[in-house]
């Protein structure tokens, strides 16, 4: 999780890899339009395999958070 880096003068303190401004939301739009990751690091020759899967990793645990319900 060390890729994932949050700097608040930084792509308005959106999540990127690595300290770069690729956010983390740009890698999960090219996953989500039906890109590959093998295109992306075409497309992008400065991120790494590891990069992606750190982006889909910290995505996972963002939403893995119980849910409470006042009664």
């Amino acid at each position: 999780m060390e890729r994932i880096t949050v700097n608040p003068d930084q792509c308005g303190g959106r999540p990127c890899i690595r300290g770069m401004r690729i956010r983390v939301s740009d890698i999960l739009e090219l996953l989500a339009a039906g890109e590959s990751r093998e295109q992306i690091l075409v497309d992008y020759p400065y991120l790494e395999a590891d990069d992606i899967t750190a982006v889909l990793l910290y995505a996972a645990r963002q939403f893995d958070h119980p849910v409470l319900i006042a009664a």
